[in-house]
């Protein structure tokens, strides 16, 4: 089973691998607490298909911009 869209592209979209997994996580759970009609379709395939279209925003923390001063 191939992965559609391959998970390196979609990584690179969201900039790392931990902000992919929250952002779509949490898209899913607002796809399903709205009570859209999503057909047979999966909550989590949905948002992935909502990033990879740029649908999907992702809001980074603040942190996320800091550079460490080493």
């Amino acid at each position: 089973m191939m992965n559609q869209p391959p998970v390196n592209e979609m990584e690179v979209k969201a900039g790392c691998r931990y902000m992919l997994v929250t952002s779509v996580a949490r898209r899913a759970r607002q796809i399903m607490q709205s009570k859209e009609d999503i057909g047979n379709e999966k909550p989590v395939s949905i948002a992935v298909d909502e990033l990879n279209e740029g649908k999907l925003n992702i809001n980074y923390p603040e942190e996320y911009n800091r550079t460490s001063e080493y």
